[in-house]
């Protein structure tokens, strides 16, 4: 597994792949709220060959469940206690793993249950370190913007818990533009922690982050984590016959709890078929070259480390991304897969 410093402004090293935790490996059996339980063995198969291969950046969120979107408030946090198990019970050595969390989204019911107040931040990383069994995270964004609290409160409690040692690196995610700018000048104006790494969607059906997060990640030094690289499943090409050419929905997949149907259009199904074979021209699977296309775009393009976050939901995926990491798409396999995918995004 590759390593790359995640940004110019910080010396935190990281593997090339991140592992996600958003969706994990599931069971067919529900719970009481309808959400799939969790193949927890499949999934602790999936970190230990992970962490034995290199791939120890790993993403996770105070919010996320694992099995189910959206995420009802009495399912939150089960991602993260499912990760700290695992990794007790794996022994894995903590200072080799690179864990970021998350904080933000609505966490209880209560006027103070979300956003980024000093009470949130810290009532929340306090319980974030509980479920995960750790005494600190290596990373912690800023999960959604919050417009009522004032963007110097969010960046001293941030400060904060980095010098009580709660926290190693500050970034944020799904922050507006503007907002986000002003995030970083503020922390450099009043030399609080600046902000380390950025997390935003970004995939080969959706490139908006081209117009203005990665040109500030540039600017700043800032690094980039892509969270959906395979945008949802589309571009692992299980909802296509390829035979047929026409969409189809697999049993077990997300789109059977999560509406992905603005995703199903003609456009998209030629756009499918032509990556799939200029995937087969590089000798790769369509999967294969999303995650490719990524950490190449990023090394020769932005001139700046793309780390995609990978969810896996079978120890097989995980194989067969980690043979995407030293594939290496020339200038005009670039160019190719750029003429297909530029574009407006998805939705």
């Amino acid at each position: 597994m590759k390593h790359v410093k995640l940004g110019e402004s910080c010396g935190l090293k990281v593997s090339s792949l991140s592992l996600g935790t958003w969706h994990l490996p599931r069971l067919s059996e529900k719970d009481e709220a309808g959400a799939h339980k969790i193949d927890y063995e499949e999934f602790k198969k999936v970190l230990k060959r992970a962490y034995e291969e290199g791939l120890t950046f790993i993403d996770t969120a105070n919010r996320y469940h694992g099995g189910v979107s959206p995420v009802p408030l009495t399912h939150v946090g089960n991602a993260e206690k499912l990760l700290g198990t695992a990794i007790r019970e794996l022994k894995l050595d903590r200072e080799e793993i690179v864990i970021a969390t998350k904080v933000g989204v609505r966490m209880s019911p209560g006027p103070n249950g979300e956003g980024l107040s000093r009470k949130h931040i810290m009532w929340q990383i306090s319980e974030s370190l509980k479920r995960l069994q750790i005494d600190y995270v290596d990373i912690y964004y800023a999960h959604a913007f919050d417009p009522e609290t004032p963007k110097l409160e969010t960046l001293t409690t941030f400060n904060d818990v980095v010098r009580r040692g709660f926290v190693r690196y500050i970034g944020m995610s799904n922050i507006p533009v503007h907002h986000l700018v002003e995030y970083i000048m503020l922390a450099i104006a009043n030399k609080l922690e600046p902000v380390a790494v950025l997390q935003y969607r970004y995939n080969l059906f959706d490139r908006g982050v081209e117009n203005d997060i990665i040109p500030v990640a540039k600017r700043f030094g800032v690094g980039f984590t892509a969270y959906s690289p395979l945008g949802e499943g589309l571009l692992t090409g299980k909802y296509v016959d390829f035979e047929s050419k026409r969409w189809v929905v697999p049993p077990g997949s997300r789109a059977e709890y999560r509406d992905l149907s603005h995703m199903f259009t003609e456009r998209n199904l030629q756009r499918l078929l032509r990556l799939k074979e200029l995937a087969g021209e590089q000798g790769l699977t369509l999967p294969q070259l999303a995650i490719a296309w990524l950490i190449n775009i990023g090394e020769k393009v932005w001139k700046i480390p793309i780390v995609p976050i990978i969810g896996i939901t079978r120890l097989q995926h995980l194989e067969e991304a980690l043979m995407a990491v030293d594939a290496n798409l020339s200038h005009d396999a670039l160019k190719a897969i750029d003429e297909v995918t530029r574009g407006p995004p998805l939705s």
